[in-house]
């Protein structure tokens, strides 16, 4: 586990603070003919040796080091502007994937699935279950209520889907965590949010399809939540 965080501590260090923005600017405009790749290459093979600290781990750190560069030369060629914050995610996944691997494979560590219990499958399940399936679910229970001039507002792209999304894992883990009280401070707090600028509108209608839908979240949220307590107290 150790190896694991020291990996990530180089990594942290390597790509954020040890790297100037000229770097990465050189990079963008150079792509694999700027030498700033290939020291920035360099960089994470020097902190991933000295910080892990064994003079067995030099070739695994240089392994770690060339794919932390092929990455980054995917990520140069094929990232636009409108695509860069995608590329950012997936860049620093692969990474994370990367130092993962390293770190097995070096404490000759397999991963076995079969070892993981039933309370992680039901529990993961009910997690995903409350992301994008139950907001489709409840877009197409209140879609016969949209109202007409929805999309005429001042708000974020897609705001109200990742709103709704992380209310309701919030409110499965409250309940899976066993505090109960902390639903009602959530509630209030985004009525007090979210009814104040209905108000100022001073429309009924879109008012009352926001309260239907955040209902709906908020109840589908406590039933899965029950549901999978109530499953995690089971033996199987």
């Amino acid at each position: 586990m150790i190896v694991f965080v020291k990996l990530l501590l180089a990594h942290l260090l390597g790509d954020f603070l040890l790297q100037p923005t000229p770097w990465v600017k050189n990079k963008e405009q150079k792509k694999h003919k700027s030498i700033y790749l290939y020291l920035h290459t360099l960089l994470h093979f020097a902190l991933a040796w000295i910080l892990v600290g064994t003079t067995d781990f030099g070739w695994y750190a240089f392994a770690l080091a060339v794919l932390h560069g092929f990455i980054d030369f995917l990520k140069l060629h094929y990232q636009k502007s409108k695509t860069k914050r995608i590329w950012f995610s997936v860049d620093q996944i692969l990474h994370l994937l990367v130092i993962i691997a390293v770190t097995l494979i070096y404490n000759n560590t397999t991963i076995d699935f079969t070892s993981i219990g039933n309370q992680f499958w039901i529990t993961i399940t009910g997690f995903i279950l409350l992301t994008k399936p139950t907001s489709l679910i409840i877009k197409n229970i209140i879609s016969i209520w949209t109202p007409e001039n929805k999309t005429n507002d001042d708000s974020l792209q897609n705001a109200g889907n990742y709103i709704g999304i992380l209310e309701r894992l919030f409110v499965f883990c409250f309940i899976l965590t066993g505090h109960f009280e902390a639903i009602g401070f959530l509630i209030a707090a985004k009525s007090i949010f979210r009814f104040g600028d209905l108000k100022e509108a001073k429309d009924r209608k879109l008012t009352e399809y926001v309260l239907i839908g955040t209902l709906l979240s908020f109840g589908i949220a406590l039933l899965i939540g029950l549901l999978v307590q109530i499953s995690l107290g089971f033996s199987f």
